[in-house]
């Protein structure tokens, strides 16, 4: 009988079973190691990104994430060991049109391998429409832009600066539309970064002629209606700049044009790209050291206060320059961003803790106040002796003072700063890692150091009271924060709608002037202090 003489089918392996239901409804796969670097690729990478999937092994599972997205996939995947899956999520790919796909995720962490995450790509359902979010937010201009300064996109290419006429609310709205339009997808982003004052980001791989050439374009676009209309061309690549030069020189020159437009930013070596820019910056280099050095600048104190019932935790303590330190349209953000520009950070950092220090003691009892310290700071040994220096000499101070972690510069030495937060903690300090979701080095930091509390960045909480997508976000942030046992501050908290639905997302605290204003260190009346349940931190406040 010809049945007998067949040969019995092999049994299938779990991981050919993996592989097979899989593929019924992806593209192609990726499995990622606990670093995030792709040890197993298959399927169509040639078809969706242009490079065969052996091209992809030992690289960040990432890289197949349009920038732009890499933020909210490395939450998400970062969450997975926590959750144990990923539900599927539109996510776009680092393709040259960024097409939208479906991504999942599985973390798996069977008994004697390794832990890895199964990750599948499929693309959207035939006759779905995908609502499109607008890309018209500066925020995402600037953090797609900085992506390239690191080197995540060759080449830069460049940002388009258009200038509207000075018109009525009503008209600047018709104009901005008629430019957004003009641009269509060969600009990634069209942001409006101050009213009449737009930032065209170039698509990946567009040259700098391309932009130009764009702008023209658009200005034809606006001639009817938009007569006085101009634009210049920024380009990004930056020879003889490291990345974080180039970054500085970026923030700089787009606040500058925000504020006083292309003519003025033209002054301040526009035409010499980032490069001629941050030879500008250098040179108001010694009035900031006079100022940093005389203390022209003061601390006003926001709180941090309880979700469930606006109890003050502690203060964050806020810059604030003296009038004539900067120029007349620059604010706060400025003065910090000047400061790395030309080098002076720990300086700034040092003084901005000596004026807490001497706030924060002259209270009885003292509270809690929080300081921000750069990461170009916390890697630096000079710094990290001048700060423990500072706590040792005054042994009251520690038990009131945290410290926020700030992302404006990436860390590049991490055990250095590793060593100062440690260092810190040691001492009955406690860390918080600031705008966590803003970029995808947060989470790096969060594998690398001990924090006793994460803030949210608070793009993701005013976005969360639309979107899903985003309250999903900030669940992820939440259970993340958990279980490396964190607490979660939420930022901009300006309605009691983001304090109730950051609450039942599961944040505990929360920053904004629905919970108090900027202002004076408050005087405070002696109160139990209440242990905390967490790493020996007390709570002060509340």
């Amino acid at each position: 009988m010809t049945d007998a003489c067949q040969t019995a089918p092999r049994p299938l392996s779990d991981r050919e079973r993996f592989l097979g239901f899989a593929f019924a409804a992806a593209d192609f796969l990726a499995e990622a190691d606990s670093q995030g670097r792709i040890g197993f690729a298959t399927g169509a990478f040639r078809l969706h990104l242009g490079r065969s999937a052996e091209s992809f092994l030992g690289q960040p599972v990432s890289e197949l994430i349009a920038p732009e997205d890499r933020p909210a996939f490395e939450l998400a995947r970062a969450s997975l060991p926590v959750r144990g899956r990923m539900p599927p999520t539109v996510l776009r790919l680092a393709d040259a049109r960024q097409t939208p796909f479906m991504v999942s995720a599985l973390h798996l962490a069977l008994p004697g391998q390794p832990p890895r995450d199964c990750l599948s790509f499929a693309p959207m359902p035939e006759g779905v429409v995908l609502r499109q979010e607008p890309r018209t937010d500066p925020a995402a201009l600037m953090r797609l832009a900085e992506a390239r300064l690191r080197g995540a996109e060759t080449p830069a290419g460049g940002i388009g600066l258009l200038e509207l006429p000075a018109v009525p609310e009503e008209a600047r709205r018709k104009l901005l539309e008629t430019a957004f339009q003009a641009a269509g997808e060969e600009a990634l982003v069209a942001a409006e970064l101050a009213p009449g004052r737009l930032g065209l980001l170039s698509a990946p791989g567009q040259a700098v002629e391309e932009l130009e050439d764009l702008l023209r374009r658009v200005l034809a676009r606006l001639s009817a209606e938009g007569e006085g209309a101009s634009a210049r061309a920024l380009s990004l690549d930056a020879p003889g700049l490291t990345p974080t030069q180039a970054i500085r020189a970026l923030r700089h020159g787009l606040g500058l044009f925000a504020r006083e437009g292309a003519a003025e930013l033209a002054q301040c070596g526009l035409d010499q790209g980032l490069s001629g820019i941050l030879n500008d910056v250098a040179q108001r280099a010694g009035l900031l050291t006079r100022a940093i050095e005389q203390r022209r600048f003061s601390l006003l104190y926001q709180p941090i206060a309880r979700l469930s019932d606006k109890a003050t935790h502690h203060f964050e303590a806020l810059c604030r320059p003296a009038r004539g330190v900067l120029a007349p349209k620059e604010g706060p953000g400025d003065f910090v961003n000047l400061a790395e520009a030309v080098g002076l950070t720990e300086a700034l950092d040092l003084a901005v803790l000596d004026l807490a220090a001497r706030d924060l003691l002259a209270q009885a009892p003292p509270g809690r106040v929080a300081v921000n310290l750069s990461g170009l700071s916390v890697q630096s040994p000079g710094f990290r002796a001048a700060l423990l220096g500072r706590l040792d000499e005054q042994p009251a101070l520690a038990p009131g003072l945290m410290v926020e972690l700030t992302e404006s510069a990436e860390i590049e030495q991490e055990e250095e700063a590793a060593a100062t937060l440690e260092s810190l903690r040691a001492r009955g300090v406690p860390v918080c890692l600031d705008d966590f979701g803003a970029g995808a080095a947060a989470f790096r930091y969060l594998r690398a150091y001990r924090v006793d509390f994460v803030k949210v960045d608070g793009a993701f909480v005013t976005a969360a009271l639309e979107h899903e997508r985003d309250r999903r976000f900030v669940a992820s942030m939440v259970d993340l924060s958990r279980a490396v046992g964190a607490e979660v501050i939420a930022e901009r908290i300006e309605t009691a709608a983001h304090a109730a639905l950051m609450q039942e997302l599961g944040v505990t605290y929360g920053q904004g002037w629905h919970l108090g204003r900027p202002g004076p260190l408050p005087r405070r009346e002696a109160a139990p202090v209440t242990p905390g349940k967490r790493r020996g931190v007390q709570e002060s406040w509340g």
